[in-house]
């Protein structure tokens, strides 16, 4: 993985990496495979909310008018040092700053209105991707199912499975929609496209690269999705353990 091996006598762990769009379904599919096949599960998009929430603490509400290296220069010393940690438990999620829980102020509108900047920023793009290829070695589970924008390119480039999980735009803005009951439908698709465009800057999370596999979910209900995705994880892996 990236120039990065298991220690000597552990036994290869199978990734599995899942890239999407926002509202394709990515995060709570990804968690369910990874339940179903008893893998641990990484949600890359909570370190990026997770380093977010530590700028915002250090900077106040508004990131943009701060460089990318000021944004750098509060974030990368701490997510290098360890202090921030996302764990792999798909039943039991903890994301930490430190030794504060923030697993629910992630999830907070400051936060979700200001990941798209921390995204930009490369330097803490490569301190997190280092952090992740970290955290998919540690795990002791069989395999690792790590989701986000970017992980079958620069993440995990090669791992056994990859996977672009997507959906036509008019089914991810509803589904988006009715994840956030709170506010009006327009107000979610302006967002949802919003975040989208932001973090196109840096990375293309919409089309599949060579040898990614695609799973379209737009006429899929959420368990057919997830079993579309089981079925692409067990045909990759019998696939590959035949050398094929």
């Amino acid at each position: 993985m990236s120039g990065r091996h298991r220690a000597e006598g552990a036994p290869e762990i199978i990734v599995v990496a899942i890239d999407g769009p926002a509202g394709s379904g990515k995060s709570s599919v990804s968690k369910a495979t990874a339940r179903r096949l008893g893998y641990g599960f990484l949600d890359t998009g909570a370190a990026y909310r997770a380093s977010t929430w530590l700028a915002l603490e250090q900077l106040g509400d508004d990131l943009e008018k701060f460089s990318d290296d000021e944004l750098a220069a509060v974030v990368d010393a701490r997510v290098e040092a360890g202090e921030v940690s996302i764990g792999v438990d798909p039943d039991a999620f903890v994301a930490r700053v430190g030794d504060i829980d923030v697993t629910d102020a992630i999830r907070e509108t400051r936060v979700t209105r200001s990941v798209s900047r921390i995204a930009r920023v490369q330097a803490i793009r490569r301190a997190l991707t280092e952090l992740f290829r970290q955290s998919i070695l540690s795990c002791t589970r069989p395999g690792i199912v790590v989701e986000g924008r970017d992980i079958t390119t620069q993440v995990a480039p090669d791992a056994q499975v990859r996977i672009l999980l997507t959906a036509s735009e008019e089914a991810r803005m509803a589904r988006r929609s009715a994840e956030v009951s709170s506010q009006p439908a327009h107000v979610t698709a302006s967002q949802l496209r919003s975040r989208d465009e932001a973090d196109m800057r840096v990375v293309d999370f919409m089309n599949a690269a060579d040898g990614v596999l695609t799973v379209d979910s737009t006429e899929l209900d959420f368990e057919q999705t997830i079993d579309a995705v089981v079925a692409v994880v067990r045909d990759e892996t019998a696939r590959n353990s035949h050398g094929l």
